[in-house]
């Protein structure tokens, strides 16, 4: 479980974010949307122990970010893989939990990649790769390193809209089967909708949580739920809350019409 209580980020006299309330139970799927510079980055940074809150905290699992980071309950992914150019697929993989201390196994970092659609690939190093499969050992690496909690800023954020769909339901497939906690940050309101149980929206100046939406859609989701009508109605209440005006009070619970 993940608890941010009241935090509070500022750079000099930015408020990046402020008073954050928030709580992510174990095994949810949580995505975060919002304008670039509402804070998403740096509420995710802030969980994952990478950023100190100027007020308010965050515990994980009952402990500090740093206890919590020092155990390898948490895994990071980020828009950019961040691979080791030298090492082979399957050895990015194993990487990460072999450096935490963690006993080695090959055969669950093949399984892994099995599983993100790259057998064959396992010898393969990062410059044989497309974006696409960089990304899948990425997710691959977080979740073989045995954390029970994923962060994830924006990373299909460089790709194609075609692989970002066929990654999403990838993600999902292998969210439902390990069970990890994810927190997700996006730009894109249709995947924050279809990946999330939950999605939080963001405005910034400064940074804070406006609105959180239940996502109810069918499970196992497919990319047939992309032309359904639930999914359609979700997104759209996701995007009027991201257009309302809140800085003029005659607008305030209104939405703007796109031009």
């Amino acid at each position: 479980m993940i608890e941010i209580d009241g935090v509070t980020v500022a750079f000099d006299d930015v408020r990046a974010v402020e008073d954050v309330d928030l709580t992510v139970d174990d095994g949810e799927f949580l995505t975060v949307v919002g304008p670039s510079g509402c804070g998403k980055t740096t509420l995710l940074r802030t969980v994952g122990g990478l950023q100190e809150p100027t007020a308010g905290r965050v515990r994980v699992n009952g402990r500090t970010t740093d206890a919590a980071r020092a155990n390898a309950e948490i895994g990071y992914v980020f828009q950019q893989h961040t691979l080791l150019p030298w090492k082979s697929a399957v050895e990015n993989v194993a990487f990460l939990r072999e450096m935490a201390g963690k006993p080695a196994d090959r055969e669950g970092a093949r399984r892994l990649l099995r599983e993100v659609g790259l057998e064959g690939f396992e010898s393969a190093r990062p410059a044989a790769l497309s974006g696409g499969m960089k990304q899948r050992v990425a997710i691959a690496r977080a979740i073989h390193l045995g954390a029970e909690i994923l962060l994830m800023d924006e990373p299909f954020g460089e790709l194609d809209e075609i692989t970002r769909e066929r990654l999403g339901v990838e993600i999902r497939g292998l969210w439902r089967a390990e069970r990890k906690t994810v927190v997700f940050v996006t730009h894109s309101v249709p995947e924050a909708v279809f990946l999330a149980d939950r999605c939080v929206v963001m405005e910034s100046d400064p940074g804070r949580i406006v609105e959180t939406f239940d996502v109810d859609l069918p499970r196992p989701r497919t990319d047939e739920a992309y032309s359904s009508d639930a999914f359609q109605e979700q997104v759209a209440a996701v995007r009027a809350v991201l257009h309302e005006d809140r800085s003029n009070p005659s607008t305030a619970g209104t939405t703007l019409t796109e031009p």
